[in-house]
């Protein structure tokens, strides 16, 4: 056996495994886009009416990214998640607290909002079908998972002292996709290299 095969093929395994490791880390964990806000007191009752729809079946887009610009939110493929107070309760608030302990609080998406439609006023169902961004599958890459971003940070901008970024879960991705390419390249090299020496061995045997 041809010790650049070897070499390749072995080099190629080692990517290969540490590409899955970072994109398996990287799907499920929260931590795809990331925003920071001010802390905001957990005696408001608008505050607790945020977190209540935050959590609701019923929460449209525009509904839990207020939440997320306000709290401190993280958004992953599958779930989002806010940072509240720890004594809020969801659906029965209860007297007001002077303790400001955070906890972070998620919520699954769920399988049809995996692929609802985006409206061009997100939270106006009145306002029509934004094509573009509904045919952006936050599952396809991460190339797609940007645009969607970007696209949704033009119909809703972020309010002020609020910033957002993209988060280690996303760099791990990022990582991930070339690493797996550049495996997938060794992968090919290593065959057709092994299937030219047993072509040359052959002929060489019928010789």
């Amino acid at each position: 056996m041809d010790n650049r095969f070897a070499t390749a093929f072995v080099i190629a395994c080692v990517l290969s495994l540490i590409s899955t490791i970072y994109m398996a880390a990287s799907i499920g964990t929260d931590f795809w886009y990331e925003y920071r806000s001010p802390v905001q007191e957990n005696s408001s009752d608008l505050n607790k009416s945020i977190w209540t729809d935050f959590a609701s079946d019923e929460a449209d887009e525009k509904t839990y990214n207020d939440a997320l610009f306000r709290y401190n939110g993280t958004v992953g493929l599958w779930r989002r998640c806010i940072t509240v107070p720890q004594n809020t309760y969801w659906y029965s608030p209860p007297e007001r607290t002077e303790s400001f302990d955070m906890v972070t609080k998620c919520i699954s998406f769920t399988l049809n909002e995996q692929f609802v439609e985006k409206f061009v006023d997100p939270g106006n169902h009145n306002s029509g079908i934004d094509l573009l961004r509904t045919c952006l599958c936050t599952l396809g890459s991460v190339s797609c998972y940007v645009a969607g971003i970007e696209l949704l940070h033009q119909k809703l901008e972020l309010p002020e002292n609020v910033s957002g970024e993209f988060g280690w879960s996303f760099c791990l991705a990022c990582v991930s996709a070339p690493l797996q390419f550049m495996a997938s390249a060794l992968f090919v090299w290593a065959a057709h290299t092994n299937r030219k020496e047993y072509t040359f061995m052959k002929a060489y045997r019928v010789a």
